[in-house]
């Protein structure tokens, strides 16, 4: 973990000015000391060692914020500054966040505890936290101009309440709420049960992770921040695929994921292999009496979601939105449909106009996930990742479920590609093929079944121009 205090700026104009904003270190001597993490990869479980014990979590691509004790009070110390997030390999992308990262560091507490956050402002503007479906006193809840004054570049305050309810929450700003969650400004919070709960198992793994979006121009670092809509980068906790982490777990265990969604649009989150229970929403743990078998849960915006399932089938697991186009990256919305269309005698014209001119689109576009095309510097490739069989055609909101019966307990590690026993793996039929079977209508017809329609029969089709509401 790296504590250094150096951070990462840009916004040209601001830069000399939020470079001043440095809380002094005798200005900070009753606070905690903030924790500064710069990875991107998914940090170890924190181990408590002081205050209640629990199970604590681990954060995809991301970490635990540290705490200390003071006079039975559990102290934190959030830094709201610019960051550089890696998105993905070599795709670095300007945001706003908390310690470092984008999203901020996940705050893990009991039941029962009494919380002290104090949140330094390193921003070029004011902002606030609030404290996203947290039972507490109005003056704590954290949306500026209601229920405090918003918090003033360089300046220091302090947030303190009970943690009154077990379950997954989340913080994020408001104030300039837009532009900053556009930004990347979000993080997550368990709050464990202080004992045992009827409705809360014991898991042997307990993963977590937030849904963003933002809008980056492809050749660009900063996002677009007027974006309602139309983003093209579809997240887990700042990374899309292949950046995001695998989930790497035992054979037999029993494993809950916490999923909170902060994009402006829902999300089904689908699993392959398994099927998975919803054991807790915002509002807390669900009775075990409303849950039914599902192997996709749709987390709607603001919400969260928590599935627990056995990974008792070993193998390796797709696990991702299943909105098409929230698993590719930088996608253009403006690239014609070109399914079909003849290009011979064609490109050859074309370059001698535009030497570049690469045609792509004619048989579907699986070939972009073997051919190595030229993007702009600092963009994610539209279809990317590779696995043992060859490009997984990929990108986004996309990682896998590793489950293997030698992964020992507590080991995150990734165990590499699945070995595929013997004659488990789908393959090439080289028998004999017999004529397809033909419609009684297409035989008494005279028509083969793949027959061109006539001309009448023909319909187009067009899409809507607005990617509204995705």
């Amino acid at each position: 973990m790296d504590q250094t205090n150096s951070r990462r700026r840009f916004f040209a104009g601001a830069a000399t000015a939020v470079a001043g904003l440095t809380v002094a270190r005798s200005a900070l001597a009753t606070l905690p000391e903030p924790v500064i993490q710069t990875s991107v990869n998914t940090a170890p479980p924190l181990i408590p060692n002081n205050g209640r014990p629990y199970n604590p979590v681990v954060t995809l691509n991301g970490w635990t914020l540290p705490w200390r004790m003071n006079n039975g009070v559990k102290e934190f110390h959030l830094v709201a500054e610019p960051v550089e997030r890696e998105v993905s390999p070599g795709f670095k992308v300007n945001m706003w966040g908390y310690n470092g990262q984008s999203p901020g560091p996940t705050i893990e507490v009991v039941e029962g505890d009494r919380v002290r956050i104090f949140v330094t402002n390193k921003l070029p503007e004011h902002t606030t936290i609030h404290w996203h479906g947290q039972r507490l006193p109005s003056g704590m809840d954290g949306v500026g101009g209601l229920n405090q004054k918003a918090i003033p570049v360089g300046k220091t305050y302090m947030y303190e309440f009970v943690a009154r309810r077990p379950g997954t929450f989340m913080y994020h700003p408001h104030a300039d709420e837009m532009v900053q969650m556009a930004m990347g400004m979000m993080g997550l919070w368990v709050t464990h049960p202080k004992e045992k709960h009827p409705h809360i198992s014991d898991v042997d793994r307990d993963f977590c992770f937030l849904l963003n979006a933002f809008d980056v121009e492809p050749g660009t670092k900063t996002p677009k921040i007027n974006t309602m809509l139309d983003f093209n980068i579809w997240s887990w906790n700042s990374r899309v695929f292949p950046g995001i982490d695998t989930l790497n777990v035992r054979h037999n265990d029993r494993v809950r994921i916490r999923v909170g969604n902060l994009t402006m649009t829902n999300h089904p989150i689908h699993i392959h292999g398994h099927e998975f229970l919803v054991t807790g929403t915002d509002g807390g743990p669900t009775p075990p009496t409303s849950r039914w078998y599902e192997v996709t849960t749709d987390v709607a915006v603001g919400q969260m979601r928590q599935i627990e399932f056995v990974a008792d089938e070993e193998g390796d697991w797709a696990m991702h939105c299943h909105k098409s186009h929230h698993t590719m990256n930088a996608m253009g919305h403006t690239v014609p449909t070109m399914v079909g269309v003849d290009h011979r005698g064609l490109i050859k014209k074309i370059q001698k106009v535009s030497p570049d001119y690469m045609l792509m689109g004619e048989r579907g576009m699986a070939d972009m996930g073997e051919m190595e095309m030229p993007i702009p510097e600092n963009t994610a490739p539209m279809m990317t990742g590779q696995a043992q069989f060859g490009p997984v055609e990929m990108g986004g909101m996309f990682s896998v479920l590793k489950v293997r019966k030698d992964q020992k307990p507590g080991d995150y590690s990734d165990p590499g590609p699945y070995k595929y026993p013997a004659g488990t793996v789908a393959q090439e039929y080289t028998g004999p093929l017999s004529e397809p079977a033909r419609l009684r209508s297409e035989i008494s017809s005279g028509k083969a079944a793949n027959d061109k329609p006539s001309p009448a029969t023909v319909m187009n089709a067009k899409k809507p121009n607005s990617h509204s509401g995705h």
